[in-house]
């Protein structure tokens, strides 16, 4: 077969949205629109914008996203005015329009399972059958003596996350025949103050903020590749397109490995929700 000229291009495109989308699975139905996920948003380019402002933005915090696999519900907590805590919310479209709603007054720090299951809370978690999420339910061992922040996990189940202290490191837990083993430390360069870890679901790379002597600001957000012989590479900056003298926190990649999500905090009361196109991120690989 002869291969023109936009034959080649469409086959390099193809090869390209492979790569930047290694360990992301989309389980977007074939047939959403734009309108029908990501809340409906225009999607970004390489500078960071506010996430659906005209929904989500109020003069309060709004943080700590985190994306349904399907892209149809978005989570975060807000905190500010009549929430006096950091309340759970999420938006859905429901009938044609996307409609805020409150999942718990007082909640913990949500991540969406890979197979969109589970909703991890730190120490806690919510499971999802044809009703909703069923009530809170406790980790257990052997997470209780933790004081876990951010929990994540990867597609087959090993778990990473975070602890409330000062030089705490990150750590992670593998699900070995159905059971998590006790928590090692994560082997990665690390600063002052590390939280939030994002794993990716092929665990093939780690974002997560931290604070550190040479930075932009409060807090910066870094990532980690992992290496060939299955090393962490060293922590990478992601630049100051992403991060300021504010602090940037709770970075995480879309399920579909397109855009990345981080909010930004000014103190107290107030934060903001931001995105951006993923491939920013995903250049610092062999561009650090």
């Amino acid at each position: 077969m002869k291969l023109t000229h936009y034959t080649l291009l469409f086959f390099l495109a193809l090869a390209i949205n492979a790569c930047v989308n290694k360990g992301h699975k989309l389980n977007v139905d074939k047939e959403a629109s734009l309108e029908e996920i990501y809340l409906g948003q225009k999607p970004p380019g390489l500078e960071p914008v506010l996430f659906a402002p005209e929904i989500i933005k109020t003069e309060y915090r709004e943080a700590e996203a985190a994306f349904s696999p399907d892209l149809k519900a978005f989570y975060f907590r807000r905190r500010g005015g009549e929430y006096a805590n950091n309340a759970l919310v999420v938006v859905e479209l429901k009938e044609g329009n996307w409609v805020e709603s409150d999942i718990a007054p007082k909640s913990g720090e949500p991540f969406i399972a890979p197979d969109g299951n589970t909703m991890h809370l730190g120490r806690n978690y919510r499971t999802k059958d044809s009703i909703g999420w069923s009530a809170v339910k406790r980790l257990g061992a052997p997470f209780d003596n933790f004081p876990i922040m951010r929990l994540t996990a990867a597609s087959n189940g090993t778990c990473y996350f975070d602890e409330a202290s000062k030089d705490g490191p990150l750590r992670y837990s593998r699900l070995v025949d159905g059971k998590f083993e006790e928590p090692k430390t994560l082997n990665v360069d690390v600063g002052l103050w590390n939280a939030h870890p994002f794993i990716a679901p092929d665990e093939s790379y780690i974002i997560w903020d931290d604070q550190r002597e040479i930075g932009y600001g409060d807090s910066d957000l870094y990532i980690s590749f992992r290496q060939q012989d299955n090393s962490w590479g060293p922590a990478i900056n992601l630049g100051d397109k992403i991060n300021t003298k504010f602090e940037d926190a709770f970075g995480s990649i879309s399920p579909d490995g397109k855009y990345f999500f981080f909010h930004r905090s000014y103190g107290g009361n107030k934060a903001d929700i931001f995105w951006v196109d993923a491939k920013i991120i995903f250049s610092l690989k062999n561009n650090p």
